[in-house]
């Protein structure tokens, strides 16, 4: 993963409108990037409208919020359709991003080994600098908990 004090590597992925998003389009904001394993399964819901219930008080922050998984754009609309979510969702299918910042990593269930998201999320300031770094995050405040880094 990604350290605190690295300058977070610039990247585009597309959102849930079809939308080029460019990280370093955000300088001069914080930047909260949570990745998060699949669309629709019940901790990623949660954690989704977790951050979308904060926004308005991350926008006054002047604080993006992105949710990445490597789920499909389409997916994507689905998800912000069913829960009726607010925040940004960038679609990485090709793990490239995942891979970037060190999450996509090997995970095991019963047994069986397989790779995939390890649910984290990294804080960047204005000056695309990471400050905070979440590992495998626990949901329950975590949306809190990163707005208090950043007041």
């Amino acid at each position: 993963m990604l350290a605190v004090g690295n300058i977070a590597p610039d990247f585009t992925l597309m959102n849930q409108d079809n939308v080029e998003v460019t990280l370093n389009d955000f300088r001069g904001q914080w930047v909260v990037l949570y990745f998060y394993p699949k669309d629709s399964t019940s901790g990623c819901t949660k954690e989704a409208i977790d951050f979308t219930e904060h926004l308005d008080e991350y926008k006054k922050l002047n604080a993006q919020v992105f949710g990445v998984s490597p789920d499909s754009v389409s997916s994507h609309q689905n998800f912000i359709k069913k829960y009726d979510l607010k925040v940004d969702l960038l679609a990485d299918p090709d793990h490239s991003v995942l891979e970037q910042f060190g999450v996509w990593q090997e995970k095991s269930m019963y047994g069986r080994k397989y790779f995939g998201v390890v649910r984290s999320t990294y804080l960047i300031n204005p000056e695309g600098i990471i400050i905070k770094v979440w590992e495998k995050v626990s949901v329950d405040g975590h949306a809190d908990a990163v707005m208090c880094e950043i007041k």
